[in-house]
């Protein structure tokens, strides 16, 4: 079922699975660190009769293209990316959106900045940036919860995730979650992907290119007030859909607290039995919210 195809876009060249008519109704899904196009593939097989679906390998991952430095991976250039894909791949069509984890982020900012682009977003455990910097700020479960992002911010973490055939890195599935999707021939697939030359440097970069401040655990709670002009730029016009597995102890709920404020039309499903790893864990259950809101 699936297609693949190399596209050149925004001066990179990327990797993009494609599935389903190109005459139905064109889905777009973001994956996010430290995964490639697979991290949806499970829902999209279960969506594919249905919807045109673009799966792409972000810049930095699997087979893209992997510019060096950290600033190129500043998310004006992860949107620019998206843009320009679409212009090649969709370029006349309305797009409903889906992102997880570094996805979703891609996504809410696509959102904001291209809302007549897009007619509905899907997001499953991500965040908008907002709700997260302020989560992050507060100085509480959250912010203790993201440390790991300062360690991957240091310089020396590609070096120490390669270690021991990526065991590392391995262990942010099996520490998120049980992880039991995640066989022999998974664990393989993703060693492959990060062991290409310049991706892990790359994919870290991800996260140096952040402008999210993290502070350091047990810091001094901080506020952040939230502008009348804030709310209209980081606002989501189209209706939003967010899935969120509640299992997640990488994101908790409170990164996702008045969402609805910036939101014209959110609707929201918790999901049991589900982690951070929601589209591996319950890809039937995403699969049937995605078609319920759609319809």
């Amino acid at each position: 079922m699936w297609r693949q195809e190399w596209v050149g876009a925004n001066g990179q060249q990327f990797h993009v699975m494609t599935a389903g008519p190109r005459s139905a109704p064109t889905m777009v899904m973001l994956h996010g660190f430290p995964e490639y196009w697979v991290a949806w593939k499970a829902v999209a097989e279960r969506l594919s009769g249905d919807f045109h679906l673009i799966l792409p390998d972000q810049r930095g991952f699997n087979l893209s293209s992997k510019p060096d430095g950290v600033e190129v991976y500043e998310t004006k250039h992860l949107v620019a990316d998206l843009d320009s894909l679409l212009d090649v791949l969709a370029p006349d069509d309305p797009i409903i959106l889906c992102g997880h984890d570094w996805g979703a982020s891609v996504a809410y900012a696509y959102a904001m900045r291209h809302h007549k682009r897009v007619s509905h977003l899907v997001i499953a455990n991500g965040v908008h940036p907002v709700c997260f910097q302020r989560a992050l700020l507060a100085g509480g479960a959250q912010t203790d919860a993201s440390q790991y992002m300062n360690i991957l911010r240091r310089l020396d973490s590609d070096r120490r995730l390669a270690t021991d055939g990526f065991s590392k890195l391995m262990n942010m599935f099996e520490s998120f979650s049980s992880a039991p999707w995640l066989d022999e021939s998974t664990r393989q697939d993703y060693r492959e992907a990060w062991g290409r030359p310049g991706a892990l440097p790359a994919m870290l970069n991800w996260y140096r290119g952040s402008p999210m401040i993290v502070p350091d655990s047990g810091s001094k709670p901080k506020s952040l007030p939230i502008t009348a002009e804030m709310h209209q730029k980081y606002r989501i016009r189209m209706p939003h859909l967010l899935l969120w597995g509640m299992d997640d102890v990488a994101l908790l709920p409170e990164a996702r607290a008045d969402l609805g404020q910036f939101c014209d039309d959110l609707t929201l499903h918790e999901i049991s039995n589900a982690s951070h790893w929601i589209l591996h864990e319950q890809p039937d259950r995403v699969a049937r919210h995605i078609r319920d809101f759609l319809a």
